[in-house]
């Protein structure tokens, strides 16, 4: 998923979030910074927010269920994803990929995840914390080959 994928996404269900919320046009538009008048241009398809409305979104409901759902991820990581932000350095502790996540691999001390939403890819350690992120299946192969020879080497 690229980023204009990404925004699609998120403009697309910005009125389920906020219906979920049970928060007013008004005050979602006072939230996101954005006039009434252009989340409701957004909220009927008309136009896309842009990347800062969308990362604000996601930051502030991460914790929606429903956009949870929508992404198959946490929002805030999967914007870091589509940012390149994920510099192969432990992340926050995941709920192991129970769902949404297919095992594609698992050897020594990491396993190799799938998002069947997204397809996005994911390495997690035996303990379910997040190494390393991407959709590319060759950066990923290869940064979780490079993560279990390192365990080996030890």
């Amino acid at each position: 998923m690229n980023k204009g994928t990404f925004i699609k996404l998120i403009s697309e269900n910005m009125k389920l979030v906020r219906t979920e919320q049970n928060i007013s046009q008004d005050k979602m538009g006072e939230i996101l910074g954005i006039s009434k008048k252009t989340l409701v241009q957004i909220e009927k398809g008309r136009t896309y927010a842009n990347w800062t409305t969308v990362v604000a979104f996601c930051l502030l409901f991460n914790r929606s269920k429903l956009l949870n759902a929508i992404i198959g991820d946490n929002p805030v990581e999967f914007v870091q994803l589509i940012s390149n932000n994920s510099n192969g350095s432990p992340k926050d502790k995941t709920l192991g990929g129970k769902v949404w996540w297919k095992e594609i691999e698992m050897k020594g001390n990491y396993r190799l995840q799938q998002n069947l939403i997204s397809h996005h890819y994911r390495i997690l350690d035996k303990e379910d914390f997040r190494w390393y992120s991407s959709f590319d299946k060759e950066k990923i192969m290869f940064r979780f080959n490079e993560l279990v020879k390192g365990t080996m080497d030890e």
